[in-house]
């Protein structure tokens, strides 16, 4: 099991009892991350307000058309948005908007 941990604005994951693991290469100003109950995606929230998706060993994936998320986390195999306004949204984990909550 990992748990991801921002330090200096980078990617880290650590195991269950705190050992560093591995960091995601080529993230930086990252502010909020998250990993899915599989173990496989990590959704990170930039400072820019940009959501992006890696997998477990830091290669990209995809990001979100948005610039202005506070944090992303998983909720089952979709994503959970936090925007500046307020506003909670729900989007696939292909970044397909689903649904304002």
């Amino acid at each position: 099991m990992y748990i991801p941990k921002i330090n200096n604005g980078r990617v880290e994951l650590y195991n269950e009892r705190g050992g560093y693991q591995r960091s995601l290469s080529g993230v930086s100003d990252a502010v909020f991350a998250d990993i899915n109950a599989a173990q496989t995606l990590i959704v990170v929230t930039k400072k820019n307000g940009r959501v992006e998706i890696y997998n477990e060993m830091g290669g990209y994936q995809r990001s979100f058309g948005l610039s202005d998320a506070i944090s992303a986390r998983w909720a089952g195999s979709d994503v959970v948005v936090t925007r500046s306004g307020g506003q909670v949204e729900l989007y696939n984990e292909r970044g397909g908007y689903q649904r304002r909550l």
